[in-house]
This record gives structure tokens, sequence and C-alpha cells, in this order.
């Protein structure tokens, strides 16, 4: 197995960083893009596993998608609605493990007629998908499963969507929520989305709205649970459509200042973003960081000692393994809440980071929805990384302060910032660390 060594940073990090576009504003677009009316084309693409595998699985449903990652873009012949049918009337769809493309493209399929098969890699095997499949077989779909009801390998087979009301229970994954809302507006008639449970994710639920009314189709919100979409609106095509930096991404550098009382700014990025992970920032405001927002970006200046918070993470739950992985650094306790969701992406975050924190020496309690976790010394250790990219940048950044770290499969972060490592590194050389 690969590993890569994580020394300590010997100096604060000072510099600016770079980070790719964000994946989720990247995934929304590429869908949006294909439906619209025209030609689009997406700009500061992000070029990682997950954008590459939405596209590719897309071209195999016929549509025309081309990326060229040495400008970072991506252009999109949409369909107006009318899907393409795939080459010989059937597709195979294999996502590896990006869940955000899977249901995504799960919706997308039940707009037409053909069928399709999707499947992916083991960790996607494990991936709830049974509530948003539930809701498109009320409209009509035909699925069979190869194994686990509710889970991949399935086939798939649309009739359109008829509209009407529909219930889904988002407390799993507000992907599935989006994924819904994003097709609605060709289905036969208005579409009355009622979500039943806890929303978890709610500003990437937002991001979705926002984003179907930047491309023409207006989502009707009566109450934080209820959501219309009117039949017979259509996405309009960007010519040029810039995709924010990715704000998840700039967490662990924005961590890695906080954590060696450092300054990193990152261009591109403010509070405004349509990312809620933009708002982690916050988070390490409450632990004594300053933050300072300007037309240059975001810059975050750590304080001598940082200091501990509780702070229920639930709308930036992809950023609670950035923060879990300096709290130990913390004069104080770090309690993070609101988490539960994250023990079903790509492994249990939570428990990983429980015990993969433990393996460095970490002083915390695992809970149900979160981690209680303790002021510590770190020491080296080698970390599993369970395939998850998320896993390998926040343990990276929990050597940075300590006696550094090595990290195994260090190449699974290509999921979604390929360059991580280097840009860690460019970060060390301005830092002189």
């Amino acid at each position: 197995m690969e590993t890569l060594f994580i020394p300590s940073f010997k100096a604060p990090a000072r510099g600016t960083v770079t980070v790719p576009g964000s994946k989720s504003i990247n995934n929304r677009a590429l869908l949006l893009a294909a439906l619209a009316q025209g030609q689009s084309v997406l700009t500061g693409a992000l070029d990682s596993d997950d954008t590459r595998i939405f596209a590719s699985c897309l071209n195999a449903l016929g549509f025309d998608v081309s990326h060229d990652p040495e400008a970072a873009t991506f252009e999109v012949a949409g369909c107006g609605g009318q899907l393409p049918a795939p080459k010989g009337g059937a597709a195979d769809l294999f996502v590896g493990n990006a869940g955000t493309a899977a249901r995504f493209l799960l919706a997308l399929s039940a707009l037409g007629l053909a069928p399709v098969r999707f499947d992916g890699v083991a960790a996607m095997r494990k991936r709830p998908m049974g509530d948003l499949l539930d809701v498109l077989k009320a409209q009509g779909a035909e699925i069979s499963f190869e194994g686990t009801p509710g889970h991949f390998p399935l086939s798939l087979v649309g009739s359109g969507l008829p509209g009407g009301r529909l219930e889904l229970d988002p407390q799993r994954s507000s992907q599935q929520v989006s994924a819904a809302l994003m097709v609605a507006p060709f289905a036969k008639a208005d579409t009355d989305l009622v979500l039943t449970g806890p929303i978890v994710s709610e500003p990437y639920i937002a991001m979705t709205i926002d984003m179907m009314a930047d491309w023409g189709v207006e989502v009707e919100r009566s109450e934080p649970q209820r959501l219309r979409v009117a039949a017979g609106q259509t996405y309009q095509a960007k010519a040029r459509y810039q995709v924010e930096p990715d704000a998840s991404s700039a967490s662990y550098f924005f961590a890695a200042a906080a954590v060696t009382g450092g300054r990193v700014t990152v261009p591109g990025l403010s509070r405004q973003a349509l990312q809620g992970d933009a708002l982690f920032v916050d988070a390490l405001a409450g632990m004594g960081a300053k933050v300072e927002e300007s037309a240059d970006g975001l810059t975050v200046t750590g304080p001598a000692q940082l200091h501990g918070l509780e702070i229920n993470m639930n709308a930036i739950s992809d950023t609670a393994p950035t923060l879990a992985a300096i709290a130990s650094n913390a004069s104080s306790p770090v309690l993070i809440t609101g988490v539960e969701h994250m023990r079903w992406k790509e492994t249990d975050r939570v428990k990983a980071m429980a015990t993969q924190l433990r393996a460095m020496g970490a002083d915390l309690d695992e809970r149900q929805d979160g981690l209680l976790i303790r002021p510590a010394k770190l020491k080296p250790a080698q970390v599993a990384t369970y395939d998850d990219h998320r896993m390998a940048m926040s343990l990276a950044i929990a050597g940075l302060a300590n006696e550094g770290v090595t990290i195994e499969d260090p190449a699974c972060t290509s999921k979604t910032f390929p360059t991580f490592f280097d840009v860690l590194g460019q970060l060390r050389a301005q830092s002189s660390a």
C-alpha cells in the first residue's frame, strides 16, 4: 500500500492557496446544463474522479459533454428536457464512489424511457439510495435490485415523471432532495415535494434552489419542509458559468493557518458563497482565529492558542473532519454535534475519525451524532483513510502542529482534489516550514 509522510510545519502556515472548483456546484451545473436549452460552458471547473465520472455517465446516456482539464472547462449540449437515447438503447453506468453523481443520475434516468443499470465500488454499494428510489418508484420508474434492496447494483427503467405530491425523508442525505428538485420541471404536472424528516446539510438544498433560479427555474418554498416546482419551466443554457472555488477543499488550508498560528488566504471565496461550507471559517473564529473578508478572498489568521467550543455542524458536515483534526490542539474541549449523517458517507466518518485520531493519541469520546475531543498532544502514526478523500485530507492537517503523520492511500484525494498534497507542499514552501 502506498503511504505518504506529512511532516509537521516548522513555522506558521503563511501564503495564498488556490483551490479547485466546487464539486457540489460543478455537478449541479453539469446536470442543469444537460437539461437546459442550448450550449453551456462551465469555467473554473473541477477536474477530479467525481466530475469525470459524472461527465462520462452523461455521455453514456446520450448527452454531449466534453471536458478540457487544462482549460478547466466542461462544454455541455443541453437537451431542453428531451432526453437523448443512449447508444444501443440502454446504458450501463459505473459511478465509482461518486454519491452526488449517483443520485443525480438516478433522477435524470427516471425522466427517460431507456433501461439504465447502475453500479459502483464496494463503498458505494453500502450507501443508502432507498429514499430517493421510493420517490422515483412513486413516479412510475421500474427498479430491480441485483442484491440488497435500496442499494446498488440496480436497474431502472423510467417512464417520465407525472409530478404531483411526493414525500421524501431527507435525514440521511440532502443530495436526494436536490436530485428530485432538479428534474421536477420536466414532470407532466406541478411537483409538491414534502420532506418528512429532519433536514441535514440544508445549505446544499439552498444551493440547488439558488442554482435552479439562476438557470431559469423557480422553486417555491412556503416552509422549510415543503417545496413546489411548477411544470413547464425550462433551464436556459449559460454561455459561461463560473464555478466557485471549493469551500470544503479550502477548509484544510484555513485549518492549517488556525492550528499553526499562521495566515492563509484563499482567493475567490466569501461568506456569501453558494456553498455553506464557506462558513467553516466562523467555526475557526469561534476557536480564536481571526477571519477577514476582502476582494482578495477569505483570510484566516490563527491565534497563539486555539480554544475549544461546542458547535452543531449539521449544515457544514463535510468540514467536521477538518475541525476534528485540529481539535486536540485546543486548550479546552471541542464538542461537534449534529453530524450523524456523516456515518453514511464514503465511510462512517464519525467512527473513522475517532479511530484514527485515537491512533494519533487523541483523547476523545465518539457519540452517535459527533465527537467530544479533549486537549492532547498528538503523536506520529500511520493512519487509514478508508478510500475517503476527506479522511486523507483532514488527517494530513492533524499532524501539522504536532509531529507529522503518515497517510495511507494518499491517492484517494483524486475523488475531489487530486493535487491536494502538491498544494499543501506549496504552502509549506511559501511558509518556509
